[in-house]
């Protein structure tokens, strides 16, 4: 299984504790892991299932590389990690 974990800052938005999910792809485990937590996929996804914009995932230490078809490869023990872009002056 893939573990899925979320930045305290979405939580601050949305409830997303960590979700383990199966799939060989980061698509497959984000579709999966949002069948448990359907309130977190509009936060992290837009209306065309992309990566929005002011988001970003690592895989296991690295940033991901389609954020439109999320194809990157996972495998069982990957870790992803799902933050929110910050700014402010």
């Amino acid at each position: 299984m893939v573990r899925i974990l979320f930045t305290a800052n979405i939580q601050r938005h949305v409830a997303c504790p960590e979700i383990k999910a199966d799939g060989a792809t980061l698509r497959e485990v984000l579709d999966n892991a949002f069948e448990q937590n359907a309130q977190a996929r509009s936060y992290v996804l837009d209306d065309q299932a992309a990566l929005r914009k002011h988001m970003t995932i690592f895989i296991d230490g690295h940033t991901l590389r389609d954020r439109v078809r999320l194809s990157d490869p996972v495998t069982p023990g990957s870790v992803v990690h799902v933050f929110q872009a910050l700014s402010g002056g």
